[in-house]
């Protein structure tokens, strides 16, 4: 298992090395830039050439890229265009606000989508059974915005339950704070994925009860919540534990709607922001930062795989 880590972790940089030269291609081939929104439209041609060459912009694409990169290597991935920050004290004023957002959301997902997909498989072609993938299917179907502008109503506006801007408040400094800007948020997009992992578990739990060993443990006399609960769940969960990791990443790196909704100061919106404004240090390090967390998120669910599995050996 060791091996195996150490392996997956070692193709983390060239992973990253390809993303970030693909994504610095990228912004460099979109016309236009962030200068023009620095200086002014009135400004002067001698304007314009001295924020360039203040900026290092003035340099061949190639140039540019190896200086950030050889700056990224120990951490360092420059000066925010606009924030003029250091790109990782941005990122990490935002990146916990996200983590938070995306347990919360994740907790929120898991709680609804397993009982659902427990009971919805168990009775199939029942009346529960309908009316559980009925509620998911409402749940894929309702946009997240429109669910989150809703929540706002009813919550915020109409019984002053909660904040109808959710600010980041750390669980661990005020717990109570934290729930009430996390409640919106998480619940939007919590009921969301909770459609996806309840259609995909139940799949996973009505082929495994049509199986030979349910057939074997059931004429053995055990009973059922030990059938389902130890034998069935285990097997079921490899597919869906795939689902998660994605959800849980997916969390990270898109829940730029949800935060919009809400004004969350989370890293998508940071990443927007810094897309809409052309600030090129700042875009290649939000970027890279999620994607090193898509791979520790794959390597963690590579890991759950060989506790859920035996059989899988990473030797």
């Amino acid at each position: 298992m060791i091996g195996f880590v150490v392996r997956r972790l070692a193709q983390l940089l060239p992973v990253v090395l390809i993303a970030s030269l693909g994504v610095w291609g990228m912004l460099y081939a979109v016309p236009g830039g962030p200068i023009g929104s620095l200086v002014g439209e009135n400004a002067t041609p001698e304007q314009i050439a001295a924020v360039t060459a203040e900026l290092g912009l003035d340099r061949p694409v190639l140039v540019q890229y190896f200086d950030w990169l050889i700056k990224a290597l120990v951490g360092n991935f420059g000066m925010s265009i606009f924030g003029r920050e250091p790109v990782m004290t941005l990122i990490g004023q935002r990146l916990p606000a996200t983590l938070q957002l995306a347990g919360a959301a994740t907790i929120v997902a898991l709680s609804i989508g397993i009982p659902v997909a427990i009971l919805s498989a168990l009775r199939p072609g029942s009346w529960t059974d309908r009316v559980l993938s009925g509620w998911s299917a409402v749940a894929l179907g309702v946009p997240t915005f429109w669910l989150g502008i809703l929540m706002i109503l009813l919550f915020a506006v109409q019984l002053r339950w909660l904040p109808s801007a959710s600010a980041y408040v750390p669980i661990w400094v005020d717990p109570i704070g934290a729930i009430r800007n996390l409640a919106m948020p998480a619940l939007t997009l919590g009921i969301y994925v909770s459609g996806i992992l309840a259609r995909f578990l139940r799949a996973s739990l009505v082929s495994e009860l049509n199986a030979d060993y349910v057939r074997t443990a059931r004429s053995k006399g055990l009973p059922e919540h030990t059938i389902v609960g130890v034998h069935i769940m285990r097997n079921a969960l490899l597919p869906f534990i795939t689902i998660v990791g994605l959800m849980v990443a997916n969390f990270i790196g898109g829940a730029v709607v949800t935060e919009a909704v809400f004004t969350y100061p989370g890293l998508g919106r940071l990443l927007i922001q810094a897309i809409s404004t052309r600030d090129y240090p700042l875009i290649q390090g939000c970027i890279v930062v999620i994607l090193v967390l898509y791979i520790l998120i794959n390597l963690v669910v590579d890991v759950l795989y060989a506790y859920v599995d035996p059989r899988i050996d990473y030797s």
